[in-house]
């Protein structure tokens, strides 16, 4: 079961902290990268620019909207992503309650990424049984 976790929090707090502080940081996240891919589950790791960084593109009646900066304006910005490859939702839990990322106020969200065969499998199930009836 692959899995996406997503990481919130203030990107601020990394403004205040010191350079032993982003090194011990730096150091955490290596760590945990290396027991990921040891145990077999990473599959990415990223850490995102700052929120201002972003640019949001939307489309509406085939016209492109584009803005700088995050579309909501929210003291929790994404910072990062984590994607692995695990046996279940209780292995995802368990790795995401070891990220560095979880102190400090910060989250942590884990959605399963999509089985498109299995989604498509139940569209069909479904077109099946409204046919039948």
């Amino acid at each position: 079961m692959k899995v996406l976790m997503t990481l919130y929090g203030d990107e601020t707090l990394k403004d205040v902290d010191s350079p032993e502080g982003i090194m011990r940081t730096m150091q955490a996240w290596g760590e945990f990268g290396e027991a990921a891919a040891a145990a077999g589950v990473l599959v990415a790791c990223e850490a995102l620019e700052a929120a201002d960084t972003a640019t949001t593109v939307r489309v509406d009646g085939g016209r492109r909207h584009i803005t700088d900066g995050p579309f909501i304006e929210t003291k929790e910005q994404l910072g990062g992503f984590i994607v692995m490859d695990v046996r279940d939702l209780d292995e995802a839990m368990e790795w995401a309650a070891r990220t560095p990322w979880n102190r400090d106020g910060c989250t942590t969200e884990v959605r399963p990424l999509m089985d498109y065969d299995a989604y498509a499998a139940r569209a069909a199930a479904a077109l099946g049984e409204a046919a039948a009836s």
